[in-house]
């Protein structure tokens, strides 16, 4: 999952200081219509204040229950909640949904700690939690190998955004991503580009936008975003562009787009989108082929981009791109370009 401003583990944080007891429970495993996703974590106060959720509104009591039991046991407690099971009904579990939740009381804040300092440094980390009660660790890539199966796993969970339980030689061990937030970079302030920043800011995305056309890239028109007008291979050049960034171009101005689209296909984005027709596309990748971009490099491109939905508006069209950019980011970068 990517860490935001409102991380359950912060609010944990915060209440450990104020010499709270604090207890996390944390969605190990779905089937079927459960309503949170594996990684959905909520933080329980000894005096039974809650943070976070684990089941949209479903079974928290019956969590905040056990936390506190967990806290007073100083032991874990893993519970499941199922249409097979009387508590699913009288918790309000949608037909046919089943969540398995861990809840463990915090006996060691290191791995909490550990969580925040990585959040503060923008780097990922994958949180290792044994489902017998050991200990929780972390792990950071080109850190330490661990055992391959783990390995594996943590990697995977980390260009997805995803979390999954491992079976291992020790026991079950589950596996979850913590990383950095997403970043969209925009370039071009047109119609498509409002209703697309805000659909990515509602998704967790830093965006930024550019365009070298004052006019356009006015401040006031662009709440809650950073906006540089400067031309992009400059703001490009400057950024760090890794595994976790979309850069989508929408001038349909080769000077403007080409410059970015160069900077983009030279990083590792994850996602990278131009606006146009296909024969607009067409001559585009005319233009980069000839600046010496091979064939593989220039299928990274989606263009005409967005899925095809039948979109026309600029809103239809921004939630087309980010529909895309939801696919790629899920299936990680073997997704192939469309």
């Amino acid at each position: 999952m990517a860490v935001g401003d409102d991380d359950p583990i912060d609010k944990a944080l915060e209440w450990l200081d104020e010499g709270r007891r604090v207890a996390v429970a944390t969605v190990v495993d779905t089937w079927g219509s459960s309503p949170r996703p594996r990684g959905a974590q909520l933080v329980v106060r000894d005096d039974g204040l809650f943070f976070g959720s684990v089941s949209g509104g479903c079974v928290e009591a019956k969590v905040v229950e056990a936390a506190h039991a967990a806290m007073d046991a100083r032991a874990h407690r893993l519970l499941e909640f199922g249409v097979s099971n009387e508590q699913a009904w009288e918790v309000g579990l949608a037909c046919g949904g089943t969540v398995r939740i861990f809840v463990e009381p915090v006996l060691d804040r290191a791995v909490l700690e550990a969580i925040r300092a990585a959040k503060e440094a923008q780097r990922a980390i994958a949180v290792l939690t044994p489902l017998d009660g050991r200990a929780s660790s972390t792990w950071s890539p080109g850190a330490a190998s661990l055992d391959a199966s783990l390995h594996a796993a943590a990697e995977r969970a980390l260009l997805t955004d995803d979390a999954m339980s491992v079976e291992t030689a020790a026991g079950t061990v589950f596996v979850r991503a913590v990383n950095p937030k997403l970043a969209l970079v925009i370039v071009g302030a047109v119609h498509i580009a409002e209703p697309l920043s805000r659909i990515a800011s509602l998704l967790g995305y830093a965006v930024t936008l550019i365009d070298p056309r004052e006019a356009f890239a006015r401040k006031e028109r662009w709440p809650g975003v950073t906006v540089a007008t400067d031309w992009p291979d400059e703001v490009l050049g400057g950024m760090t562009i890794g595994r976790r960034t979309a850069i989508v171009a929408l001038t349909h101005d080769p000077k403007i787009d080409d410059p970015a689209l160069e900077a983009a296909l030279r990083s590792e984005a994850f996602y990278v989108g131009a606006l146009g027709s296909t024969k607009t596309h067409a001559a585009r990748l005319h233009r980069l082929a000839a600046r010496g971009f091979a064939p593989d490099a220039l299928a990274r491109i989606r263009g005409p981009v967005g899925l095809a939905i039948g979109a026309r508006s600029p809103a239809e069209i921004a939630v087309s791109i980010m529909a895309q950019m939801t696919e790629a980011l899920r299936r990680g970068p073997s997704s192939a370009a469309s």
